[in-house]
C-alpha cells in the first residue's frame, strides 16, 4: 500500500480545471488547490455517520469529520474516488447520490469537493490509519456538538449547506 504522502493527486485552479498532478506531500506543504470526494453516509433514520479522524492525519488530526472521503488521485474521477474511499475508510460499497460541488479555502487547505450521499446501516470496518471511531448522529445534534468540539471546517460548511437546503 502506498503511503498517503506519496499518493499523486490532481491539482486544479480556482475554476476547478485540472492543471497538473503533485505528490500529496507537496500539495499539503504548498496548500495547492486539489479535488476531494465527500460522502455522507445516512441510515434509514436520516442520521449520518460522524467519524473521528485519527491523530496521525496530515490535516485536521483528531477532528470530527462529517464525511468519508479524501483526495482525488491523478487520473481518477470524483465518483471513482468516492467509491474507493468508502471501501477503504468504512469497508462498504453503496449507491452514490450527487448533492453538489463545494469550494473551501483556509490557510492550509484549498479544495474543490464533490459531495455525495449514500444509504447504509453498517456495520462498518473502520480503516485504522484514518478513522478512530464513529457513530450515527442527527444533523442538528452534530451542529450543536461542533460548538464545543473540533470539526473539519470544510465538512462543517458542507453540513450547514445540507441543513439549509433541507429547510427550503
Amino acid at each position: 500500500m502506498k503511503q498517503p504522502a506519496e499518493e499523486v493527486v490532481q491539482i486544479v485552479d480556482r475554476q476547478n480545471r485540472i492543471i497538473g498532478v503533485q505528490p500529496r506531500s507537496v500539495m499539503r506543504r504548498q496548500a495547492l488547490t486539489h479535488r476531494a470526494s465527500f460522502i455522507l453516509v445516512f441510515n434509514a433514520r436520516d442520521e449520518f455517520f460522524l467519524q473521528k479522524r485519527t491523530e496521525t492525519k496530515d490535516i485536521y488530526p483528531s477532528y470530527w469529520d462529517v464525511a468519508a472521503g479524501g483526495v482525488v488521485l491523478a487520473g481518477e474521477s470524483y465518483e471513482e474516488s468516492a467509491r474507493r474511499e468508502l471501501a477503504e475508510e468504512l469497508g462498504i460499497a453503496a449507491s452514490l447520490t450527487f448533492l453538489f460541488d463545494h469550494y473551501y479555502e483556509d490557510d492550509n487547505n484549498r479544495v474543490w469537493g464533490r459531495v455525495f450521499r449514500c444509504l447504509h446501516e453498517g456495520p462498518f470496518v473502520l480503516q485504522t490509519e484514518e478513522v478512530a471511531s464513529g457513530h450515527f448522529i442527527d444533523i442538528d445534534e452534530a451542529l450543536r456538538l461542533s460548538e464545543s468540539e473540533a470539526f473539519t471546517p470544510d465538512g462543517l460548511e458542507i453540513l450547514q449547506k445540507i441543513r439549509k437546503n433541507r429547510r427550503k
